[in-house]
């Protein structure tokens, strides 16, 4: 898997990218969603940059399918060696609420999303009023 620095935009659009992927199903509302957050602005990255930790991250998802060519989007050693990634709760709270808006967007919060993003929220010691944080001005 490749390594991005700690708290990098990089390492935080690789939690979302997983987050997007990981029910297999890539749907377009969830990229359009990302304009519609600002999640690039948000992130700190642009969208060229976001597109190749996203090529990146499927590489290495490739890279380590099985000897059937088993590829296995969720993995809870990766996800949470991608978790590790981003310390600072600041971020954290970001990341995780962008990751359920993200996840929100195909109005099919499926149970691979949601046990994902239960996994963030329990990992990071988050609740859904601590993300409520994030944007509320």
């Amino acid at each position: 898997m490749k390594k991005y620095p700690y708290n990098s935009p990089q390492a935080m659009a690789r939690i979302l990218i997983m987050q997007m992927i990981g029910d297999g199903n890539f749907d377009p509302s969830e990229i359009d969603e990302l304009e519609h957050l600002h999640v690039y602005d948000l992130l700190g990255i642009t969208r060229k940059d976001f597109i190749q930790v996203l090529q990146a991250y499927c590489n290495d998802l490739s890279d380590e399918a099985d000897e059937e060519g088993t590829i296995h989007l969720i993995d809870k050693q990766r996800i949470d060696d991608l978790l590790e990634t981003v310390d600072e709760p600041k971020k954290r709270k970001v990341v995780a609420a962008l990751a359920m808006n993200i996840a929100k967007a195909d109005h099919d919060f499926s149970e691979v999303e949601m046990a994902i993003f239960a996994h963030i929220l329990q990992r990071w010691h988050l609740t859904l009023e601590s993300l409520h944080e994030v944007f509320a001005v």
